[in-house]
């Protein structure tokens, strides 16, 4: 996978950036630097192209995902991220995913289908990947979530549920919402900012 590899202090959990759709691999390198400008950054670019913009994964139309292909690619993101970690001597259990849209969903398939996949994440505008699955135990993995009340593409509903599976599974959950749509606000960015300095510095 297309990516970017920025080396940072050894004990800093490793920022896994995870761009939305149309977007690549520089796209939330200014956001890494907002939030935890020491830690190591790896940023992938989606390897989906629909219609010229870069996706982590397919969908069937708005807000409905390609199943059999969210399943394929998370696994294909989980392999790439195992062999980056040889590659680039980090630690694989010390990965925190930062995602927006797009790429926060596939950040939340990975916790949803993959045990102790991600040492915590913050989800900016995800949605539920998959409904009716099982998750694995996420106890000690901190999650973040950012949101909109006025998100024209994902209901508030829609990241109550997101939250309420993640709670279940005994993630330690972090809900923010601000008054706007699907766009990412300089208020939760520097909420998120004080949640990963509370939870790993």
């Amino acid at each position: 996978m297309k990516h970017i590899f920025k080396q940072g202090k050894k004990e800093l959990p490793i920022l896994l950036l995870l761009h939305g759709t149309g977007g690549d691999e520089r796209d939330l390198l200014p956001l890494a630097e907002m939030i935890a400008p020491e830690a190591s950054v790896l940023s992938v670019k989606g390897n989906v192209d629909e219609n010229g913009m870069h996706r982590f994964f397919a969908r069937l139309r708005e807000g409905v995902f390609d199943e059999e292909d969210l399943l394929y690619r998370t696994k294909e993101l989980h392999q790439f991220i195992e062999k980056s970690a040889k590659d680039y001597e980090f630690d694989r259990d010390n990965v925190v995913a930062l995602g927006y849209s797009n790429g926060a969903n596939i950040a939340a398939s990975m916790m949803y289908h993959i045990k102790k996949s991600l040492k915590g994440a913050i989800l900016f505008h995800a949605m539920v990947p998959r409904r009716g699955v099982e998750l694995p135990d996420l106890d000690g993995i901190p999650v973040f979530i950012g949101a909109g009340k006025s998100d024209p593409l994902i209901p508030m509903d829609e990241t109550k549920v997101l939250v309420e599976n993640l709670k279940d599974a005994h993630s330690p959950v972090t809900e923010f919402w601000t008054n706007g749509g699907h766009e990412l606000r300089r208020e939760e960015v520097d909420e998120a900012t004080r949640w990963f300095e509370k939870n790993f510095l």
